[in-house]
Parts: C-alpha cells; structure tokens; sequence
C-alpha cells in the first residue's frame, strides 16, 4: 500500500507493541497514542503522542488509518479525534468475551461483555454516520511476552506454589492465541480492501483441553505437571479470601466453573480475508515472564 499514516491508540499494551514492530517494516508512518509518557522512543517512522482520559480533537496531521488495540469500549471516548484527523478506516480489537461470558453467573463478567457487544454496535454505526470503513477483530485467549492475564498468570500461580488448581475434569477446550498473531491480523486487516465492514474471530492455531493447556505450561518451565483437583464449593469458599489481594482481585467462581466450558471459535472468514494463520501452542521463556 503507498505510505499512509496510521494512528494507534493503546499502542503500549501487549498487541499494540507488536503492531508498532510490525508496522515499522511497512511503508507508512505511525502516531502511537498511549494514555502514558514513552520518553525517547519516537524514531523516523513512528512518534508517539499522549492522550488524556477524555480526548479532545487536538490539531494532528491528518490520520487516515487506525488500529484500535485499546480496551473497544474506550474508542468511543475518541471519535471526535478519529473525526478531526480524518480517519478512513479504523481496526478494532474486540474479544469473544462479548459471546463467552454473556451468560455467566459473575455480574461483572456479564458487564465485560455488554461493554464489548456496545462498543462495536457504537464503531459501527459511528463509522456508518460518518461513511468511514471498518472492521472488529475478536481474539479468544491472548498470550505472549509474559504480560497477559491468562497464560502468564498461570505461569506466575505455578512458579509461586508448585502446583495448579483444577475444578473438575477442566476438560473445557481452549484455543490461545499469541499476541504477535493478533497484531498481524490488526496489520492485515488494515490493509485489506475487503475489510470494510466486518467482524472476525480471532482463535489459536491449536485446540486443546484447559487441563492440557496448563500441562504445557508446566512442561514450558520444565517441570513436572502437578495439578490439584480441587471441589467448585471450596473454591467459592475461598475466593473472597483471595479477591483481598491485588493479583486475584479478578478472581471469580465462574472462571473455575469455565474450566469445564468449551470455547471454541472458527478463524476460517480470518483465515480467508487476512491470511491468518495463527501458531500452535508452542510457549517461550519470554512467554511465560
């Protein structure tokens, strides 16, 4: 594509650092917006600009094309920017959050996922008033660079105690994807004539059971896999006990009751539009944190 300028926003987070990386072998130039200062990291290419809670349209050169690895629902808060900066297009990161935890018992997964289904329906018909081209990108479980809340937390729990806890069979199936596999569908989206106006699912290049997922996660720090079988009733028993602590604050029943849940996603419209193929899971050192 000839060299346009891409606006990031949430270009510090886990999917938006692998944007930067792989928007610098691309023939554009890119504005990374982060609520947070990043001192002395702007280069040729790229120049990164802070933003403040509520993002008033500032004079900015003109953006036409942004990618969106923010939290979906913040987006809104910017569209008087992505309007003032004369966006074209603009990629989204979502999560199928929006379908898995819709029906769950735990009221604030319920709101997680209310948030995600209205913030697409607000790009959506924002980009429909405003005759902009969009596209939604729903990953299932992000991983990678030891900074994610899933696999790395796993990792964090087994290097801490030794052991994991189970509830159940947790036979419930997984697909992670790696972070640097989403970043290259927000690239490729972008660059695809064909997203215009479309939703995609992002899953993992392998499917297997939770138990099964938490096995090579022992195996990945070379250990031996040690997992605790404990009942649903102790856990729920505990998890007020745990949610004290900053690091379980998130906490909750119903992910112990999800181990058990399949959560399956075909990536085959993303496999067709984008090229994605995304890798098996395969964990690094640097993975893991």
């Amino acid at each position: 594509m000839p060299e346009v300028t891409v606006g990031v926003l949430g270009a510090s987070s886990l999917v938006g650092r692998h944007v930067l990386a792989l928007l610098e072998r691309e023939p554009c130039k890119v504005i990374a917006f982060s609520r947070q200062e990043q001192h002395g990291k702007d280069s040729g290419t790229l120049r990164w600009q802070r933003l403040g809670e509520i993002a008033e349209p500032a004079p900015v050169q003109p953006i036409a094309v942004w990618i969106c690895v923010a939290p979906i629902w913040v987006l809104p808060q910017y569209f008087a920017l992505l309007q003032a900066c004369g966006a074209r297009k603009v990629i989204a990161l979502s999560s199928t959050s929006c379908f898995t935890k819709s029906h769950s018992d735990d009221l604030q997964e319920q709101r997680l996922a209310s948030q995600l289904r209205d913030a697409e329906v607000r790009l959506e018909d924002w980009a429909l008033h405003h005759q902009v081209h969009w596209g939604v990108l729903r990953p299932t479980l992000i991983y990678g660079d030891g900074r994610d809340k899933n696999i790395a937390e796993i990792a964090r729990v087994i290097r801490r105690f030794g052991f994991f806890p189970l509830f159940g069979r947790a036979v419930g199936l997984r697909q992670p994807v790696h972070a640097e596999d989403v970043a290259m569908a927000c690239v490729r989206a972008m660059q695809a004539p064909q997203v215009c106006r479309h939703a995609y699912n992002l899953s993992g290049g392998e499917t297997l059971a939770y138990r099964d997922m938490v096995a090579r996660v022992f195996s990945a720090q070379n250990r031996r896999p040690r997992l605790l079988t404990v009942p649903l009733w102790v856990f729920r028993i505990a998890v007020p006990l745990l949610r004290c602590l900053p690091r379980y604050r998130q906490w909750s029943a119903a992910m112990a009751q999800r181990m058990n849940q399949d959560l399956v996603f075909d990536h085959g419209d993303a496999a067709r539009d984008l090229g994605f193929a995304p890798r098996a899971f395969v964990l690094s050192k640097q993975d893991l944190g």
